[in-house]
């Protein structure tokens, strides 16, 4: 091989690769404005359903609607009603008692029952009221 047709050899190959790489950017701009992809679920929070039980016990109903397998988000937004409503009654804590998370005709349910406390409570499953609302408004999850 000489000189001449490994020249010619190399401009085909560079003109091929620069073809690939222009198709390929046509073909990413072309899939970012046609999107074939289905819109993301978004989810549609139910109003927080609160009721206490005794001075410092309070059960909250929560429930979501609009996407799939939701169980944590559920739980999520339990935890959300409950830090909320700990520093509406002015607790600064809660700890988590339980929770029965069941799916219904499409919508998730979580009955969840906290201990509010001003002082942080004893216990595994405890909740810094003002950290977790301040996490919960950065996620989009509602508080009370």
């Amino acid at each position: 091989m000489n000189l001449r047709s490994s020249l010619r050899q190399i401009a085909r190959l560079s003109f091929g690769l620069f073809a690939g790489v222009l198709a390929c950017g046509i073909g990413a701009a072309g899939a970012q404005t046609t999107n074939d992809d289905p819109p993301q679920a978004q989810p549609q929070y139910l109003p927080v359903e609160t009721r206490l039980l005794q001075d410092d016990l309070v059960e909250l109903r929560v429930g979501i609607t609009g996407v799939e397998n939701a169980k944590e988000r559920v739980d999520d937004l339990a935890i959300c009603a409950a830090a909320q409503y700990a520093l509406i009654r002015g607790y600064g804590f809660a700890r988590h008692i339980r929770t029965k998370i069941d799916k219904v005709g499409g919508i998730w349910r979580a009955d969840a029952v906290y201990i509010i406390s001003p002082a942080l409570p004893r216990g595994l499953q405890t909740i810094n009221a003002q950290e977790a609302v301040a996490d919960c408004k950065a996620r989009d999850i509602p508080t009370i």
